[in-house]
């Protein structure tokens, strides 16, 4: 099976700043896309940012500028740097994978247990 396990939320103030890790483990041939998803309490969960192989991104709007997707396809770890924290950003943060197993010819998409982010004063 495949595991992802994020690292790296807690509390900040608004302002501050923090990175988000997020290591994939198992029998993994290769990951296609990697990403950050999160959600708020009585929200769905949404994008925040997602990256491919070739380093390929994309970015919810409200955090361009803030937040920065990078990955290591060598170790398949994602991290999410996040500046400028708003309250706003106060959520749980998954990070999403989505591999190809050694003897599949499919992709499937893998969730971490998330990591809660706090942006308070």
């Amino acid at each position: 099976q495949v595991q992802l396990v994020e690292s790296g939320g807690g509390l900040v103030q608004p302002g501050g700043s923090l990175r988000l890790s997020c290591a994939a483990s198992g029998r993994i041939f290769r990951i296609n896309d990697m990403g950050w998803y999160r959600q708020a309490p009585g929200k769905q969960r949404e994008l925040v940012a997602t990256m491919n192989r070739v380093g390929t991104t994309n970015y919810e709007d409200s955090v361009k500028g803030r937040f920065t997707i990078s990955r290591d396809n060598a170790k398949n770890m994602v991290y999410l740097q996040m500046n400028s924290l708003k309250p706003e950003d106060t959520a749980v943060y998954y990070c999403n994978a989505a591999v190809v197993r050694y003897g599949s010819t499919w992709q499937t998409d893998y969730w971490g247990q998330g990591t809660q982010v706090t942006v308070s004063s």
